[in-house]
């Protein structure tokens, strides 16, 4: 196990609360729904099974930028295909590396045929942030004879 810890503790940590809009859905209404949660992608759904994430780099590259109207287009036409997914045993590290190889910022977790959560990449930082803070914290209070806990 990675140092870094398991997503399962970050969906711990964070809840495990999904944002998800259905492929027929518009693209304005998946706009509205990001900015009422304050998110940056949601997860999109089929019959209630994911099969892709809608991010608001999808909205400006696939919609804007080509001068579509947002409240003409469906989801399920901007999204890609190629949804790469993980389990609440992936480590931190692992889901760094994904998101890296695969240019993704986001990753739905599945847990035993069911959504369990999302995870994004600010959310690894933060995990990883904290984790060495703690560490840092914990050296120090060693080495200067602190309380130390383990």
């Amino acid at each position: 196990m990675s140092s870094y810890g398991l997503i399962s503790m970050i969906l711990h940590q964070k809840g495990g609360d999904v944002w998800a809009i259905a492929e027929d859905a518009t693209v304005y209404q998946a706009l509205k729904l990001m900015a009422e949660k304050n998110v940056g992608a949601l997860l999109v759904m089929r019959q209630d099974k994911p099969i892709g994430i809608l991010s608001e780099r999808d909205y400006a590259r696939k919609v804007a930028l080509k001068g579509k109207a947002s409240k003409n287009v469906p989801v399920g036409e901007i999204i890609s295909g190629n949804m790469i997914t993980i389990t609440p045993r992936h480590t931190v590290e692992e889901c760094m590396r994904l998101m890296s190889k695969h240019r993704v910022r986001h990753l739905p977790v599945i847990d035993e045929d069911r959504v369990a959560g999302v995870v994004s990449i600010g959310d690894l930082v933060n995990w990883i942030i904290n984790t060495q803070s703690e560490t840092i914290s914990q050296l120090e209070n060693y080495i200067t004879g602190g309380d130390y806990q383990v």
